[in-house]
């Protein structure tokens, strides 16, 4: 079947993919979801999607800003292939459409955190040009709060 990549901007579009989402969190709530998405939306907030026909295959967060250091950037955020679709080019599909958004927005970088212990992800990206930059540091205030 043919994949369909689509650009989700509303919180219903978004919502509909909370399946695919909880692959990454697996005790995200709805509720959580959607609260979250109300926050990030008015922020910049996208999600892409990949659909073979009507499941979502593939989704991933962008954000687009700006820094002092790099100028416009864009960010991945949450980027998912279903389990049962790995290995079909779903992800390629998803971090070439990035290129082309960065590149149509007027961005200098593309920019992404990947866990440190995931080296599948660490792979992958690697192999579609990224590379490590620096430490993205934190300070757990709320360990709760937490996905």
């Amino acid at each position: 079947m043919k994949l369909q990549l689509k650009e989700l901007t509303t919180k219903q579009e978004m919502l509909a993919q909370y399946p695919v989402m909880q692959y990454l969190y697996t005790n995200f709530s709805l509720e959580k979801y959607d609260a979250y998405l109300t926050d990030m939306i008015p922020h910049n907030y996208k999600q892409i999607a990949v659909f073979e026909g009507d499941v979502c295959v593939g989704l991933s967060g962008l954000w687009s800003g700006t820094k002092l250091w790099s100028g416009k950037y864009l960010e991945i955020d949450n980027f998912i292939v279903h389990p049962d679709h790995r290995k079909k080019g779903i992800g390629k599909m998803m971090t070439d459409y990035v290129d082309a958004k960065a590149k149509e927005l007027g961005c200098t970088m593309i920019v992404l955190d990947a866990f440190t212990g995931n080296y599948t992800a660490h792979r992958f990206y690697y192999n579609q040009g990224y590379v490590p930059k620096g430490f993205h540091f934190l300070k757990i205030l709320n360990e709760e709060g937490l996905s």
